[in-house]
């Protein structure tokens, strides 16, 4: 399944290596087996950790953050994951990967709300503006994610404007949209043996 850990490549079809049909590497003499319950949870976790960029740690202290919050504990740790600064600056287009966006949040051209931030783990709320900073903006990697992500469409809780370098989370990510892509319970599960 495709993570877009590669920023533009794995948009494209003729560079990205799951739609190419590659087979995976690794010996085939072994066959496939069942795998158990805790196999599928543990990669289901995996998945989701390296999707966004977390390690171990931090991908806990989002679990147990959920856990306290009301609501579905699997759709809260989404909205928690998608409200990371590293996170919106990749929806907003203003980076290629979520790799790329946390490098430009830890370097210091990122302001939040006008404030500078350089934390990728900063959890914003919905109205926050978050914007390049004015002596950023020249840089090349920025404006070559920005060229590209003007063909590609943003979420609809995030608005972007591409020529003032700025983007606003109108409100919480819609879950039903992103859920898709993971099984939230599996990761609950493993968390909960």
């Amino acid at each position: 399944m495709k993570l877009f850990l590669k920023g533009e490549r794995c948009y494209d079809k003729d560079k990205c290596a799951i739609d190419k049909g590659r087979p995976s590497p690794g010996p085939a003499r072994f066959g496939r087996r069942t795998q158990s319950d805790y196999n599928l949870q543990l990669r289901e976790k995996q998945r989701v950790k390296r999707a966004y960029g977390l390690s171990e740690k931090q991908f806990f202290l989002t679990f147990r953050r959920a856990v306290k919050q009301k609501g579905v504990t699997g759709d809260v740790m989404l909205t928690l994951l998608e409200r990371r600064l590293d996170n919106l600056v990749f929806r907003m287009g203003l980076a290629s990967s979520r790799n790329q966006a946390r490098q430009i949040v830890g370097h210091k051209h990122i302001a939040v709300n006008g404030k500078l931030v350089n934390l990728p783990s900063y959890v914003c709320k919905p109205g926050d503006e978050i914007s390049i900073r004015q002596k950023s903006r020249g840089h090349g990697h920025v404006k070559d994610a920005i060229e590209i992500s003007r063909e590609r469409t943003s979420p609809a809780w995030v608005e972007v404007n591409y020529d003032q370098y700025l983007g606003r989370m109108v409100e919480d990510c819609n879950v039903e949209e992103v859920r898709g892509d993971f099984d939230m319970r599996l990761i609950i599960e493993y968390y909960s043996r």
